[in-house]
């Protein structure tokens, strides 16, 4: 199943991986490389992670403390925030 992602949570991404590079290189590739898995096994198994409201779901990454919020719409995967977990929860709601 394909994936978009909503322009707020491509910022977000976007903002992470800046704020690792410019700590380490190394580090933000591994962020990325940790974002594209997680985004691989929603793809692979969409419906696998825990609805945290309505019809929203999250999938935590692996050594980075996110989670990647997305909708199942009906012939893609909307990731709606690339949430960092000690934000704001319910920062991301307006996005659906």
């Amino acid at each position: 199943m394909r994936y978009v992602f909503h322009p707020e949570a491509l910022l977000e991404y976007a903002e992470a991986v800046q704020y690792y590079a410019e700590q380490w290189v190394e580090v933000a590739q591994s962020f990325i490389d940790i974002v594209e898995d997680a985004v691989y096994r929603i793809r692979k198994s969409p419906t696998r992670y825990i609805v945290v409201d309505e019809d929203v779901r999250r999938c935590m990454t692996r050594q980075f403390p996110y989670g990647i919020l997305y909708t199942i719409e009906a012939d893609y995967i909307l990731v709606l925030a690339v949430m960092h977990c000690s934000r704001e929860p319910g920062y991301w709601k307006s996005r659906k």
